[in-house]
């Protein structure tokens, strides 16, 4: 990593018992009153600071958080609430692990980085197209980030396997999406088990996370950049370390189980 390095800057979310909420009073009136064209002013602007010190060499862990964190700020300006539960988890931990969760949207690629990398290392499985992506390219790549392409899932898996277990003997935590593409429903029979071969090869955990994030919105056009949805909760929640055991079938199926549990809570409105 280039650039002046803190080791884990400060937790930039104000917690209890590894819970965080939206304080009341965080939205403005006016971004409240326009929120995708407000919210996105002040993404671009983020992402545009981010890629010029990217570029200087100067975008290390504790900026990574920090422009996470404001992206995460931007969103609740403009009236998203959020909830993440179960952080003690990920504070608990003695070594790195694989976080695998479901997919929904471009936010939890942006915003995951506040949350995690306050704590330990963390990088993530993209897909090669967001390593080309102009200006946002400089950021990702500081990040050393696993890309795959999805057009060869052999290479792709074997990629993952070998890059995978190289960051986690550094101590660098991996993220994985192991569904094929994003989705506001959760289908257990697109969640590939990656992720748990991953740990299983490395010798670290797993912890799940079940997220709903589709205040993000995904786009038309441009499937990135949807519509922002302030009526919409934002939540993430982080489940227990997963110890691997034999094929690992067993604790694939306990990250299934938590994601739908925690999905159909959400959906229940409990």
């Amino acid at each position: 990593m280039t650039g002046t390095e803190t080791p884990h800057c400060n937790e930039l979310l104000s917690d209890q018992d590894g819970d965080y909420r939206t304080a009341d009073g965080k939205k403005r009136w006016i971004a409240g009153s326009f929120p995708t064209v407000s919210f996105y002013r002040q993404f671009a602007w983020n992402v545009y600071r981010s890629s010029r010190v990217a570029r200087q060499g100067k975008y290390g862990n504790q900026r990574w958080s920090e422009t996470s964190f404001e992206v995460m700020q931007s969103l609740e300006s403009v009236g998203i609430r959020f909830e993440i539960t179960g952080l003690r988890h990920v504070k608990d931990l003695a070594t790195p692990c694989v976080f695998v969760g479901n997919h929904m949207s471009m936010l939890e690629t942006i915003v995951l980085p506040a949350i995690i990398q306050p704590i330990r290392d963390v990088t993530f499985v993209v897909k090669q197209s967001l390593m080309d992506y102009p200006v946002f390219r400089h950021i990702l790549r500081t990040r050393n980030p696993i890309a795959v392409s999805r057009d060869n899932p052999r290479e792709d898996f074997k990629r993952v396997m070998t890059e995978g277990a190289e960051r986690l003997a550094q101590g660098i935590s991996i993220v994985v999406f192991p569904q094929t593409t994003r989705s506001d429903t959760f289908d257990p029979g697109t969640f590939n088990s990656i992720g748990v071969k991953l740990a299983a090869r490395a010798k670290v955990p797993v912890v799940p996370i079940a997220l709903q994030t589709d205040a993000w919105g995904n786009g038309k056009w441009f499937k990135d950049l949807g519509p922002i949805d302030p009526q919409k909760e934002v939540r993430f929640a982080f489940g227990e370390p997963i110890a691997i055991e034999g094929r690992g079938d067993r604790q694939q199926q306990a990250v299934i189980d938590f994601i739908t549990s925690k999905l159909d809570q959400w959906n229940a409105g409990t």
